[in-house]
């Protein structure tokens, strides 16, 4: 094992440049997928494209445990350089937790069906942090690290002699010669300058603040003024005492009247209260509603169309559910205790007509659109929803009433919704026309969840 690690730790100098190379290529490419991961625009742009990048993330990440893995090999080596380079020592323990970090996180993030909602939704936290810490860090480390701004004087060899030693006859140029017009031309133009002065003259003091510091503290600014007010949005929406659904309505810009009342199953919820937190996503400005400007329609290919008031519509007959709600990008809450009107009820209270293909659901932003089969739409468990653990749903989270379908990623939940029209054709939704799948159907979606009546 020892004559192993010998062999291993030959020529440790160049496999540790050979090791910080790999490693960056990999942050630079984790980063860049990362970020478009969560981007707004990428997810549009890309569509179910983005369930590659994904996995593209995935694998690189994986990768990532090779050259920290080797490194631990070659870090006693390494370790002994840095005796007397505290600032080094203090950098590489940074990029190794960093490191560590996104690789634990992100293992517990892919298998987040094992690792459960607890473990996830804290590792979810974690990998963000990291990456609004860490990806700073690398840049600025990056930048001023760069040879352009290192030190002339940590790069090229002083020169000290004067002028003379570099002029000499044709008889005396020989090996020494040539080592010393080697060293006169390494040498910076601002170091041979001081060269040819006289010994006696005294040489200028250094600078109290170099170019290469003001440039770094240029480049920390500029990273703070980028990204700090982003970060600060991160923290508000993540790291926040009270980010709970409890805050979101206090802050509810929704102004609906009479609040619905829970039903016995929902107060206190059956599901033990969801796991996990919300992430909201949204395609539009968050709209608000009031009893003047809200309404629910059911028209199209049906008997009987019609129209609720939002006094009507907190009258009808509400039945309660237990149920996990995935988002496609990655993050789930369990166990939500949802109350609200079975989407069959509604359907048959309406009266379908024949030739009726498809379900289509409106958002009340005017916006976004989704629609399932009508074969689908007889799955017990798709509910209109208007409470959430026994409290009525925010505007955050697609209230006063939105579309819950849980065997089906969270994209075909649509939020806000205020209308349901049958027609006689299939329609592509708002992520579909931009490359989703058309059923986002969960893994295991065959098992359908029961009803559970109050």
């Amino acid at each position: 094992m020892e004559q192993w690690l010998k062999k291993l730790r030959r020529g440790y100098g160049k496999k540790l440049v050979s090791l910080h190379f790999w490693n960056a290529w990999i942050v630079v490419i984790l980063a860049v997928t990362g970020l478009m991961l969560v981007g707004g625009f990428w997810r549009e742009l890309l569509g179910i494209g983005r369930v590659w990048l994904k996995w593209l993330h995935i694998i690189v990440g994986l990768a990532m445990l090779a050259p920290v893995v080797y490194y631990l090999i070659l870090a006693s080596k390494h370790w002994k350089q840095l005796r007397n380079k505290p600032w080094q020592k203090v950098n590489t323990i940074i990029v190794l937790v960093l490191l560590a970090g996104w690789l634990i996180s992100g293992i517990v993030l892919w298998q987040f069906k094992l690792a459960g909602p607890k473990w996830s939704n804290t590792a979810l936290l974690t990998h963000d942090l990291l990456t609004w810490l860490g990806l700073p860090y690398i840049i600025y480390h990056s930048i001023t690290r760069t040879k352009w701004l290192k030190d002339s004087t940590r790069r090229t060899v002083s020169a000290t002699t004067s002028m003379k030693d570099f002029s000499g006859t044709a008889d005396s140029l020989g090996t020494s010669g040539e080592n010393t017009a080697a060293a006169a031309i390494s040498t910076p133009r601002s170091d041979r300058t001081a060269a040819t002065k006289s010994p006696e003259q005294p040489q200028k003091p250094e600078p109290v603040y170099t170019r290469r510091a003001f440039i770094r503290s240029a480049v920390g600014v500029g990273l703070t003024v980028t990204l700090g007010p982003t970060f600060v949005s991160w923290v508000g929406r993540n790291l926040s005492i009270d980010n709970s659904i409890d805050s979101m309505l206090e802050n509810d810009p929704n102004r609906m009247s009479p609040l619905p009342q829970p039903a016995a199953a929902s107060s206190p919820p059956i599901g033990g209260g969801a796991e996990g937190h919300f992430r909201v996503y949204t395609v539009t400005p968050i709209p608000s509603f009031s009893n003047e400007n809200w309404s629910f329609r059911i028209d199209g290919l049906v008997e009987r169309a019609q129209v609720w008031n939002w006094e009507q519509f907190v009258k009808l007959a509400r039945t309660v559910q237990v149920s996990d709600f995935h988002c496609v990008t990655g993050w789930s809450v369990y166990k939500n205790t949802w109350e609200g009107i079975p989407l069959k009820h509604l359907l048959t209270q309406a009266g379908v007509k024949p030739g009726a293909h498809s379900v289509k659901f409106y958002s009340g932003d005017g916006v976004y659109t989704d629609a399932i089969t009508m074969d689908q739409a007889q799955m017990d468990d798709i509910m209109v929803a208007v409470m959430h653990d026994g409290k009525p749903i925010p505007a955050d989270l697609g209230g006063p009433v939105r579309l819950v379908i849980p065997q089906m990623y969270a994209y075909k939940s649509v939020k806000w919704l205020n209308r349901i029209e049958l027609i006689d054709s299939e329609h592509i939704g708002y992520w579909e026309e931009r490359g989703y799948d058309k059923d986002a159907w969960l893994t295991g979606a065959a098992q359908r969840i029961p009803n559970i009546s109050s």
